[in-house]
């Protein structure tokens, strides 16, 4: 499905692996002897915070605020591929250049630790990061100087990381909470073969969200919430500056957030086919899971004690390390990893109908076809919407990109035949093929989704297709129901017409259909 050894590759170039996170980032490769390193600063710190501060002189500097600076930016991450922009000094800077500026500071740090330039790397993503969240991603490295090998699940980087590192096989549930995102993946790991089995998640819930509770509940600044938060992990009682807050109550302040990830995790397992005591274990990911809180919530409710021998800070960026070695110079054990798309993919159809080519969860990479043909007599073009999302209308969907197949014989409605092919990348990345098997004439297009979506419209597309299940499926029948008695009456239509034009009953059929013959003659013909 993936190759294990890139092709064309040059085996003794150093390749990284990168975690490019809300709150913290990482970089990390192995030695040739075969063994992961975590790569630390002059301070001896492998995490590199997320953040970046511009000052008015032009400098930029990553990794901590700066008492005079323009503007400091945080969590750029939840605005990947979004469309939003950040305000500096009245100039407009993207996600994907402050992305940017992080992913520099750790191709830097790489170099000096090996002593010689790094070009390319394996970069972790969210599961549930969309397509143009993916891009952008590819972009930001792009302007890093760095060139993506793959974007590979952050859930499915943990996984990696276990499997070759502790040598465990079975059934396992990732349960990422990082500082902006969550993610959970079902993975069915047998003999070196690493297969995402289901991943859902939200890209607007973690580690901040906490804080930002703590700082409303305080009335404190986030960094200080941050802190109180941190004392927690390990005291039963955390103060700061004045303020203070027990474990006890930062549990009834979390509680809901909790519950969230849980009911998430539900329908992860849901997906898979799978009970949770079906699983073989539960491993944790992202620094937040360091809350004793959520590991004995985790516990509780899907019965099995957490794996945490790994760092859960590290362990992403270990596994992108892992999966890098093994795209070039292969001297890991060898696995292969079948990863899966978050979200359906498919076409409208008639109707406002949407045929799905790709559904959730199918592994990728995958190229499927499917077969369409024209509706109405002589149509010569047909336009191709490409949408993404689990509902049944396209106006419940996200549009992702739009194109015309031209140059069409006029045939009888029917009678045309346009192959659409759908080729998904194993970074997630989509070209949408359409070819008239006549004459041979195509268009694509690869598929980079409109920006500006809201944030809440990612995060309810898979929420709103389990609420509305039922009702969609009777909106569907209404509305394929209505299409096969039109399609019916274009056939009685062009029926009659070839009666009247050769038996002359042009006269006699007003008489017979006085008001339904001049409405569908007005409109149709």
């Amino acid at each position: 499905m993936l190759d294990i050894l890139e092709p064309g590759t040059d085996n003794s170039r150093l390749v990284v692996g990168i975690d490019l996170g809300t709150t913290n980032s990482l970089v990390a490769y192995i030695t040739p002897q075969g063994q992961a390193q975590v790569l630390a600063d002059a301070a001896g710190k492998t995490t590199l915070p997320s953040v970046v501060s511009y000052r008015a002189d032009g400098l930029v500097n990553v990794g901590a605020e700066l008492p005079e600076a323009l503007a400091t930016i945080h969590s750029a991450k939840r605005y990947m591929g979004r469309g939003h922009d950040f305000t500096v000094g009245g100039v407009q800077v993207s996600p994907i250049e402050v992305s940017a500026h992080i992913l520099r500071t750790l191709k830097r740090r790489a170099e000096q630790h090996l002593g010689q330039d790094v070009f390319e790397a394996v970069i972790t993503v969210p599961a549930y990061f969309d397509d143009a969240q993916r891009q952008a991603t590819k972009d930001a490295a792009k302007l890093a100087g760095l060139n993506v090998l793959r974007l590979l699940p952050e859930p499915t980087a943990a996984a990696v990381a276990y499997g070759l590192d502790k040598k465990v096989q079975g059934s396992f549930l990732v349960y990422d909470l990082g500082g902006g995102t969550f993610d959970v993946s079902v993975l069915k790991l047998v003999d070196g073969v690493f297969q995402v089995l289901a991943t859902v998640g939200d890209t607007q819930l973690g580690g901040d969200d906490i804080d930002t509770l703590i700082a409303k509940q305080l009335r404190c600044s986030a960094m200080v919430a941050r802190k109180i938060k941190e004392i927690l992990t390990i005291a039963p009682l955390g103060e700061v500056d004045g303020y203070s807050l027990s474990r006890e109550a930062l549990n009834g302040l979390t509680l809901p957030l909790v519950e969230k990830t849980l009911n998430i995790c539900d329908r992860a397992l849901a997906d898979a086919g799978l009970k949770a005591d079906e699983l073989d274990g539960v491993i944790l990911v992202g620094g937040q899971t360091r809350m004793p809180f959520i590991r004995e919530a985790v516990e509780k409710h899907l019965g099995h004690k957490p794996l945490t021998d790994l760092n859960p800070d590290e362990i992403v960026a270990v596994g992108a390390a892992l999966q890098a070695d093994n795209l070039t110079r292969g001297k890991c054990a060898e696995f292969l990893l079948l990863d899966v798309n978050p979200l359906s993919l498919g076409l409208e159809t008639m109707g406002g109908l949407v045929e799905k080519i790709i559904p959730r969860n199918t592994p990728i990479p995958i190229t499927k076809a499917a077969e369409f043909t024209t509706y109405q007599d002589g149509q010569t073009a047909i336009k191709i919407h490409v949408v993404q999302g689990e509902r049944e209308m396209v106006n419940d969907c996200r549009s992702l990109a739009t194109f015309t197949l031209r140059g069409i014989p006029p045939l009888k409605a029917g009678e045309a035949k346009v192959q659409v092919v759908f080729a998904l990348d194993g970074d997630g990345i989509l070209m949408v093929r359409a070819k008239d098997l006549t004459t041979g004439v195509e268009q694509q297009v690869e598929v980079k989704p409109t920006y500006g979506v809201s944030e809440e419209q990612m995060v309810q597309m898979l929420k709103d297709s389990l609420t509305f299940a039922a009702q969609d499926v009777q909106t569907r029948k209404l509305a394929e129901a209505r299409l096969e008695l039109e399609r019916s009456i274009l056939a009685a239509m062009t029926l009659t017409t070839s009666l009247t034009n050769s038996i002359g009953l042009r006269l006699l059929l007003p008489r017979l259909w006085p008001n339904g013959w001049r409405r569908c003659y007005s409109t149709r013909w």
